[in-house]
């Protein structure tokens, strides 16, 4: 059986060309395989239900090796589980060398491991070079001033007078949420820095 897996980094990015590259190499639809999440480690729902699938003689294509994964040690370990435990051939499309159809003779499985632990490897120095730019780029964000997260929500001038209306029972709770437009866990933050404000100012 032939089968393919398809994995993009997040729900937003586009399988298209990956999809496009397996019909080009007839895979039936029913036996291609898309993850939606990032390629740090192999517990990807659909690639697991894959390696279920598998069994010996089958052949699995993927476009390129980060497709199949970033972390070099683990695209070592799942080659080895695909093509030595299992027993399935692997075609990585946008690199022939990388494909164990063909030089089954000592010369060429070198070849292959060879390419495949170069090419894994540059997967992942490639991925921790992003992490790296992005932490050098909020470092360097937050350094101009610049704020990440939700904007501090400030409450509303009248919030004691909303509190004492809650307290007394004039003000649901929900009403009181609505006139301050916070959330519950908001609110409460907010309670406590205004009894504690109270406190402090008698």
């Amino acid at each position: 059986m032939t089968y393919s897996y398809i994995r993009v980094s997040s729900a937003e990015q586009n399988e298209d060309r990956q999809l496009d590259a397996m019909r080009r190499s007839d895979v039936p639809e029913k036996n291609i395989y898309i993850d939606k999440q990032s390629g740090k480690d192999f517990n990807r729902p659909q690639y697991q239900k894959l390696l279920k699938k598998l069994k010996a003689g089958d052949l699995v294509y993927i476009l390129s090796i980060d497709r199949l994964g970033r972390n070099y040690q683990e695209i070592q370990d799942q080659w080895r589980v695909l093509t030595k435990e299992i027993g399935v051939d692997i075609c990585v499309l946008d690199m022939p060398l990388l494909d164990t159809r063909h030089g089954k003779d000592l010369m060429g499985t070198f070849i292959a491991d060879l390419v495949l632990q170069i090419l894994s490897f540059v997967a992942q120095n490639e991925r921790e070079n992003i992490r790296k730019r992005q932490e050098q780029g909020i470092a360097a964000a937050k350094a101009r001033g610049v704020k990440f997260g939700r904007p501090t929500l400030e409450p509303p001038e009248d919030f004691a007078q909303v509190v004492e209306a809650w307290e007394q029972k004039d003000l649901s709770f929900s009403r009181a949420l609505a006139a301050c437009g916070m959330s519950q866990a908001t609110f409460y933050r907010r309670l406590k820095e205004h009894r504690v404000a109270q406190g402090s100012a008698k």
